[in-house]
Order: structure tokens, then C-alpha cells, then sequence
């Protein structure tokens, strides 16, 4: 993988947003989305992006193990898995797609933008947008499962979810934590078939794994930031630079998709 300069930064920032959002300031990471498909493409990013999250999953759940909240997560994981499937078609379907258009940019684009506005619902709307019903669980779980396999964007959908039984903030990161540390887990081997499947268009290859290697120490940075972070900082404090800067990322990839020929 040839890469120049200003991938390699704009790579290693996103590995330090990483880490950040898995141990301190969840909600920077969606900004992570555009920074990484622009810097790559869409599809390649997902992929480069997933070894990411698993790395700094695995400090986040290992700090938080004594946090995690096991009951909030077992409706939803059922229907997290319905999502997981119609993501895994989708990429499969668009894998096959010729031409030059990145359908998978311009849908991750599309889910960043969405994503932003359920956030800025839920801090207008609070407790009336939490799913709390039956039915309302399971529509979070399919559109977290969807949006977390073609776009590893699910974050202020399980943020919403969890906010509406008032966790602690360490409960918070210790559910959160390992929920994405299974989902994330379990998307790498599909990743990899999917890859095989359309090699002409992959998703995970040996130079991305090898970049993601690269960038290890600079995830670790970033999870040791974000845990000093966590108990320090407060996310309003973020919240207007990440969000804007993600909106101009995300609509940086549907006009890139509109202006080709």
C-alpha cells in the first residue's frame, strides 16, 4: 500500500480518535467515518478501520470488565444480528457494482448525516426519542447491526440506546465496551469472505492489516489519553468541533459521489 503523506497523517490521527473514543469521549469517534473514507475510499476504509476499533476494544473492555451492564444488551442482540446480515448483503451487492461511483462512500456519508441528526434529537428531545418499547428496540438493533457493517458508524445509536437507563459513566463505557467489542469481533471474518468473495474490490487485504499493525502505538496513545480523559474532561467541550467537522466529512462523500461522471 503506497501511501502519501497526508494519508499517513490523516491515517494516524484517526488511529489516535480511536483510542480516544474507546476509553474516554465515545462520541468523538464518529468523525473517525468521513476522516478514513476520505482519506481511502469507502469501502477500503471500513476495512482498514475495523482492525482499529478491535484494537482499542480490547483495552476498553479490559479496563471496564467489572462495568459491563450484561442485561441492557441481551434484547438487543438478537436484532443487532438481523442488521449484521442486511449490511453483510449490502456490501456484497455493492462489491459487485462496476464503475466508479463509491456507493459505500456515498452510504456512509448518508449514516454519518443521519447518525448526526439523531444525536442533535436526542440532546432537543431527550427521554421521548430513547427506545424503551419493544418495537423500539428492535428497530435500534437492526439500524445499529446495518450501520456498524457498512459503516462502522453505530456509535450515537448505542449511545442513545444506553442513555435511556441512566447509566454511570463507567457502566456507560463498560457496556459499550463490550457490546462493540463482540460486534466488531464478529464483522472481521466476514470482512475477510467478503474480500475473497470480490477480489477485485475487497475489503480487508495484507497491506491494510499491515497498515493497521503500524498503527497500533498510536492507538495505545490514544486509549491512554482517553482513560486520562474520562474521569477529567466533559464532552460538551468537543462536541461542536467534532460534530461539524464530521458533517463537512460526510458531506464531503456525497458530493464526491454526485460530481462523478
Amino acid at each position: 500500500m503506497h501511501l502519501e503523506t497526508w494519508q499517513w497523517v490523516l491515517g494516524a490521527s484517526a488511529a489516535l480518535i480511536v483510542g480516544i473514543s474507546k476509553t474516554g469521549i465515545p462520541g468523538v469517534g464518529i468523525l473517525v467515518v468521513p476522516l478514513l473514507a476520505y482519506t481511502f475510499g469507502g469501502r477500503p476504509s471500513i476495512g482498514i478501520m475495523l482492525p482499529m476499533l478491535i484494537m482499542g476494544d480490547v483495552f476498553a473492555a479490559a479496563w471496564y470488565k467489572r462495568h459491563v451492564q450484561w442485561d441492557k444488551l441481551i434484547g438487543l442482540l438478537p436484532w443487532v444480528v438481523v442488521g449484521l446480515a442486511i449490511g453483510t448483503y449490502t456490501l456484497q451487492v455493492t462489491g459487485k457494482a462496476t464503475g466508479t461511483k463509491d456507493l459505500i462512500g456515498l452510504m456512509m456519508g448518508i449514516l454519518v448525516l443521519v447518525m448526526l441528526v439523531v444525536f442533535f434529537l436526542q440532546k432537543f428531545l431527550g427521554e421521548r426519542l430513547t427506545p424503551k418499547s419493544a418495537t423500539g428496540v428492535a428497530v435500534t438493533g437492526i439500524a445499529a447491526g446495518f450501520s456498524t457493517m457498512v459503516s462502522n458508524a453505530a456509535g450515537p445509536i448505542m449511545q442513545i440506546y444506553l442513555s435511556a437507563h441512566k447509566l454511570p459513566k463507567n457502566e456507560f463505557m463498560g457496556t459499550i465496551a463490550w457490546y462493540f467489542f463482540i460486534i466488531n469481533a464478529s464483522k472481521l471474518p466476514v470482512y475477510i469472505v467478503l474480500s475473497h468473495l470480490n477480489p477485485g474490490n475487497p475489503i480487508v487485504t495484507s497491506s491494510s492489516m499491515m497498515f493497521n499493525l503500524m498503527m497500533f502505538p498510536v492507538i495505545v496513545v490514544g486509549v491512554y489519553i482517553g482513560k486520562w480523559l474520562l474521569p477529567r474532561l466533559s464532552q460538551k467541550q468537543f462536541d461542536a468541533a467534532v460534530l461539524g467537522l464530521a458533517a463537512i466529512g460526510a458531506g464531503k462523500l456525497i458530493f464526491d459521489y454526485i460530481a462523478k461522471h
